[in-house]
């Protein structure tokens, strides 16, 4: 068996710098295939992936993670308010509209709150958790990450 990228660690932004691509493809991946797949199962899964993705980076700064976010093709990341115990980002981009107008099958962001929440945690030290929410109207997604100590 072949295990060579088994325990490879994501390091640097070198790496996401020569992959980065755009495109229907991830969309069609993401919110097509990976649900038809998982089952019912997609959005814990999604979100678990999200976190491992995060540990596999190295990040040290919240620039870290919103140039993540970008490089990724999430969108842009911005901190809009923080509180003691729950810090709340609005996650922007082209893509969320454009997934909104042809009503692609169970959208979510399951992933991006992972990744974010366990981020969060390496920079904070605290233990977190993540919940996204949709807000179709100006096309963005908020992602509350909860301190949960």
């Amino acid at each position: 068996m072949n295990d060579m990228g088994k325990n490879r660690q994501l390091t640097d932004g070198t790496t996401l710098d020569i992959l980065h691509t755009s495109g229907a493809g991830y969309d069609i991946l993401r919110y097509v295939c990976l649900p038809e797949l998982l089952g019912k199962e997609a959005p814990p899964i999604l979100y678990i992936m999200g976190k491992n993705l995060a540990r596999k980076m190295e990040i040290g700064s919240v620039d870290e993670i919103i140039h993540f976010f970008e490089k990724m093709g999430w969108g842009k990341l911005q901190l809009i308010k923080e509180k003691r115990r729950e810090m709340i980002w609005e996650l922007t981009a082209e893509q969320i509209n454009a997934r909104q107008q042809v009503h692609l099958p169970e959208v979510d962001y399951r992933l991006e709150a992972g990744f974010l929440a366990e981020a969060i945690q390496q920079i904070k030290g605290l233990p977190c958790e993540g919940i996204e929410e949709v807000k179709p109207k100006n096309s963005s997604v908020h992602l509350s990450i909860v301190y949960t100590k």
